[in-house]
């Protein structure tokens, strides 16, 4: 298989904070392991303030890093630090995704929309029509509310509620100015995402990574009727997610939607079209992975 990753003991990684939770490492470095290739995938835990040296570092020919992952809080904040952006992710305003050229020039992709489309259409959930709900307006929300809108045949509705109502209003007028977001709603309160007639409910906040996180939304909001899918997938069934299962809602975390973001994020780096046997031994590992934690 023909493959263009810079293999001589070259870096990926993974750029956010804090980054305890993250599986990636797993599924990566059983790509290379496959591949056969001499690299490493780690991770790198970053502040804000910490972000503009550690990308100017990477301009340097002596860099070993030829790619990375951008995760919470940085989806937004990278990409001022970028050379360029490809045609998606400059539509959407974040990045998940960073290819460094051979003439270390960066170049950011986002991922997560398509990602997240490919995990339902294997759930058999087609957004056309449907209403839905999210909560949170972060990088990840704006990632899903694109790829939705770039939809041919769009959602009936999707309202967005966020705990920080000028977030949640400067993402809608940001995207608004690149893309129609007639189906998209901004409102004030859980209450008004009308839950209880929703066809998908997202949640794209960190709620629920740790133990102790409670659900945002009260039980008697979900019904048996609609599909909660969970962005969080560490742990892999949150307080939202067993709240949803017992209520005989189709419940579904974002383990699926890591990996399918990942494959594409591999493919992007090395210029390589992955086979299915690497895919499966990818998503085997990653599955182990999370299953022990």
């Amino acid at each position: 298989m023909a493959c263009n990753l810079n293999m001589t003991k070259s870096t990926y990684g993974l750029v956010g904070y804090p980054l305890g939770h993250s599986l990636s490492p797993v599924m990566h470095n059983t790509a290379f392991k496959e591949l056969d290739v001499e690299a490493v995938y780690v991770l790198f835990p970053m502040k804000k303030e910490e972000l503009k040296p550690f990308f100017d570092d990477l301009k340097s020919p002596d860099s070993p890093i030829f790619g990375l992952n951008v995760t919470v809080p940085h989806k937004e904040n990278v990409i001022p630090l970028l050379d360029s952006l490809d045609a998606f992710a400059e539509k959407v305003g974040a990045v998940n995704t960073v290819v460094i050229t051979n003439k270390r020039k960066l170049i950011g992709y986002n991922t997560d929309g398509p990602g997240f489309l490919a995990h339902l259409t294997e759930c058999g959930f087609n957004p056309k029509d449907k209403r839905i709900a999210i909560l949170g307006a972060g990088g990840a929300s704006r990632a899903l509310i694109s790829a939705f809108c770039l939809l041919p045949e769009k959602p009936e509705c999707i309202k967005v509620y966020d705990i920080d109502a000028e977030r949640a209003a400067h993402l809608i007028r940001d995207l608004g100015e690149r893309m129609d977001i007639s189906p998209v709603k901004i409102v004030s309160s859980i209450d008004d995402l009308n839950i209880e007639i929703a066809d998908l409910l997202v949640n794209a906040t960190p709620v629920g990574m740790k133990a102790e996180d409670v659900a945002l939304v009260s039980e008697e909001l979900l019904h048996a009727h609609m599909m909660v899918y969970d962005l969080v997938y560490n742990p892999s069934e949150t307080a939202l997610l067993k709240m949803a299962r017992q209520k005989g809602a189709k419940a579904v975390n974002g383990l699926k939607m890591l990996f399918y973001q990942g494959v594409l994020a591999f493919q992007r780096w090395g210029e390589v079209q992955l086979s299915d046997q690497i895919k499966k031994r990818m998503w085997e590992e990653l599955e182990k992975a999370s299953q022990s934690h």
